[in-house]
């Protein structure tokens, strides 16, 4: 398992249960529409401070891991 999962985290009581990125109410899902509709990185960084870039690439792992069909376990 890639260890970037690690910074997502979902909680059924937090954000409906959607992935986020732990510590935050930033759902991952938030994160790849930015990135599909051409925002870099500096500028999600600039638009959420309270992530890292670690955070962004903990998000595309997770979307590549969905892509795949595969049952990602999050540990929280």
């Amino acid at each position: 398992m890639n260890p970037l999962l690690n910074r997502i985290k979902i909680d059924p009581n937090i954000c409906f249960g959607k992935p986020c990125i732990k510590g935050t109410r930033i759902w991952v899902s938030l994160i790849l529409d930015l990135l599909a509709s051409g925002y870099d990185t500096k500028k999600i960084l600039e638009e959420y401070p309270q992530i890292t870039e670690e955070d962004i690439r903990a998000c595309i792992a997770y979307g590549a891991e969905i892509a795949r069909e595969r049952y990602v376990d999050v540990k929280n």
